[in-house]
């Protein structure tokens, strides 16, 4: 069997996607020691433009320049925008496993989503899961008596914008392709951070290092896009999408090894119930959609 069919593709490209982002909110935690959270993302924002342009020609979609326009996109790229707004500013202040791991509830709120807007039902073991999913959310938190601190419930309100923008993503045409949508981002993205910036920052002139950080971030923001695109083209849904907590595994890593933090026992058991809970939502849609009669 060639590895061009071979059937751990896509879930490979998905643990390298997942590896990949969290290069980047490395690069870009490390970046904010010295520079201000939204100038980070802005300076970013202007590097993934720089790398990923080019490489809209390259692959031939000059003639689907137009689609970074589109409406459905636009608002799909929105609710993007206003996600890591909020994800920027928790990830500067938190460790980088809590903050990711906060965001891994994403799945289990587009489940709620997607049941209220589009009347899917979701059932009481499933809606046990995502139960289970928040309270793990909550492990992580770990509210106190003056409440969740506020960059907790920064990291929370990423999970909930990101769950909006998958919903929404949901509406764009089959013809628009992945590259284009992760340009689109990127864009809306930079004019976002751009105007936070103006309006709540001062500017710090950014060192050598810096800049270098930055580069590399976006360099590995432009290949998780892509290999997230991928997993997902070339490999069956239920098989990749449990690949996707993956995050919270490189997070961890990332903050021993980089930062020298590793979660507390609480906040380590609920990142593990939230994966669990998340994988196991995904395996009994498979397991449904196998049982299903055939029409």
């Amino acid at each position: 069997m060639s590895f061009a069919s071979h059937p751990f593709r896509g879930p490979l490209f998905m643990v390298i996607a997942t590896g990949t982002y969290v290069i980047n909110d490395t690069m870009m935690k490390l970046a904010t020691e010295g520079l201000p959270p939204y100038e980070v993302l802005m300076l970013r924002g202007a590097m993934a433009a720089i790398w990923g342009m080019p490489l809209l020609f390259v692959l031939g979609y000059r003639k689907n320049l137009p689609q970074l326009f589109d409406w459905r996109v636009l608002a799909r790229n929105l609710a993007e925008m206003a996600a890591i707004l909020l994800y920027i500013v928790a990830l500067a202040n938190m460790p980088i496993a809590d903050a990711s791991a906060l965001g891994q509830i994403t799945p289990l709120l587009v489940l709620v989503g997607v049941s209220i807007l589009f009347g899917e039902r979701i059932g009481a073991v499933r809606m046990g899961l995502i139960g289970l999913g928040f309270v793990g959310a909550l492990m992580v938190a770990q509210p106190t008596m003056q409440g969740i601190s506020i960059y907790a419930m920064l990291a929370l309100g990423n999970a909930v914008f990101c769950a909006v923008r998958d919903i929404a993503g949901r509406r764009i045409s089959h013809d628009v392709p992945g590259l284009i949508v992760a340009m689109s981002a990127v864009i809306v993205v930079l004019v976002g951070s751009g105007i936070m910036h103006v309006a709540t920052e001062s500017w710090v002139m950014p060192q050598a290092h810096h800049l270098l950080l930055l580069a590399g971030a976006a360099l590995f923001l432009i290949c998780g896009h892509f290999f997230i695109f991928m997993a997902y083209r070339i490999g069956p849904t239920s098989a990749v999408a449990p690949f996707y907590y993956f995050f919270t595994f490189w997070a961890v890593v990332s903050g021993l090894v980089v930062f020298g933090q590793l979660p507390n026992w609480l906040a380590l058991c609920g990142i593990v119930l939230v994966v669990a809970s998340g994988i196991t939502v995904v395996l009994l849609d498979e397991r449904r959609r196998r049982l299903a009669p055939v029409a």
